[in-house]
């Protein structure tokens, strides 16, 4: 199928506003269109004055430890966002690459341990990804590095780093990558570039019931998932451990997408090794070349670019008819999305854009669901930049 046949095909289904990709990867339409409408969104500013602060982790003492993309920690509590002084020297700060995503332990408590995904440099030039385990000090003032936990993510001048890392509900470390706009790494199940990885927290390795778990490759053996272009969201629903990921489109066709173990997600820049160049004129999901490929649950379309970044699960009671929702902020589209599922998973059935968060607050980037419950999100704008508590008005 020509591509162009191949993007009018989409629109077709998108004359609604979604597509769906069901658990067999066939496509479902639905009539439901994304409006802005008044979501009864409560939003205030928690810190401001910082620079593109790029993820959230909360610690068990109330306050929360922020990454700021050029190469910094922040510790907020009392409206205020100290340093945490850290040697940070080797962060390659360049485009879309510096310290970015963050997750606190779970043992935590005991460990204060932390990790985080950071691009890498020597003497200058960049040498990958990685990511990376620090310990915060008691008084939380410092942080020390512990280990490289994972090395070797590939990386070029900063573009499509990625790089989101969750805590699935069984405890692995999922990490969403980027593949670094070369066009072989999609596909190439060596590489950890264009994947949804699944690791030990401890160790880095991938998970022993991993879906290539056999293989005589460590890379291949960590990965949950592949064909990706670039991941910056990375959710898991509660109550069901179903992981969804938010991603960057060339063009439009910006993603959300429901993982399943194994599943190739059909984006080859590389027209299966036919060219060297990064051809972003294929479709984000080639079921002509990879006719197993699973569909994107969402996709914005060919006329609008979101960029969407961080996804998080609004979780409680106090969300009211919104609870259970799956919150995507998005970059370009300077806009929160809040996606209403079905219970499989499979199907969009609701989609709405509250005009508290449209356009109201410049790029969003990064969002994660605090321990009150409420939704947390990072602006990216470059100045003045702020940390925003989401609650619902009843």
């Amino acid at each position: 199928m020509a591509i162009t046949h191949w993007r009018r095909t989409l629109t077709t289904f998108l004359a609604a506003g979604l597509v769906a990709g069901c658990a067999g990867g066939t496509p479902e339409t639905t009539d439901v269109k994304p409006q802005p409408r008044a979501a009864g969104l409560a939003v205030e500013t928690v810190v401001a004055g910082l620079e593109h602060p790029w993820d959230i982790g909360f610690l068990p003492d109330g306050r929360i430890l922020l990454t700021e993309r050029p190469a910094s920690f922040r510790i907020v509590g009392g409206g205020t966002a100290g340093e945490v002084r850290a040697d940070l020297t080797d962060v390659f700060v360049s485009g879309e690459g510096g310290l970015m995503g963050l997750v606190i332990h779970p043992d935590f408590d005991r460990t204060r341990e932390f990790t985080t995904c950071q691009t890498h440099q020597d003497g200058g030039q960049p040498v990958d990804v990685r990511l990376v385990t620090w310990r915060l000090s008691p008084d939380a003032t410092t942080a020390t590095r512990v280990r490289d936990l994972l090395t070797g993510l590939p990386i070029s001048t900063g573009r499509h780093s990625g790089c989101r890392p969750t805590i699935a509900a069984d405890g692995a470390l999922l990490v969403g990558t980027g593949d670094v706009a070369q066009p072989s790494h999609p596909q190439d199940r060596r590489s950890l570039g264009g994947k949804v990885l699944r690791l030990d927290l401890h160790t880095g390795e991938g998970r022993p019931d991993n879906p290539f778990a056999s293989s005589s490759d460590a890379n291949e053996r960590r990965i949950y998932s592949y064909g990706h272009r670039n991941i910056q969201g990375v959710a898991v629903r509660p109550g069901s451990g179903q992981v969804f990921t938010a991603e960057h489109g060339p063009s439009g066709f910006d993603e959300m997408n429901r993982i399943r173990p194994g599943g190739n997600y059909g984006w080859d820049p590389s027209r299966g090794g036919t060219v060297q160049t990064y051809d972003e004129s294929v479709p984000m999901t080639d079921r002509d070349r990879f006719p197993d490929a699973l569909l994107p649950l969402w996709t914005s379309g060919e006329t609008a670019t979101e960029a969407p970044s961080g996804a998080a699960f609004l979780d409680g009671t106090q969300w009211g008819p919104l609870n259970g929702r799956l919150a995507v902020v998005a970059l370009r589209g300077q806009k929160t999305l809040l996606f209403q599922l079905d219970d499989a998973g499979e199907k969009v059935v609701d989609l709405t854009l509250p005009t508290e968060l449209n356009d109201a607050y410049g790029r969003l980037r990064g969002v994660r669901t605090g321990p009150d419950g409420a939704l947390y999100i990072t602006t990216s704008n470059g100045t003045d930049d702020r940390l925003l508590r989401v609650t619902f008005r009843a």
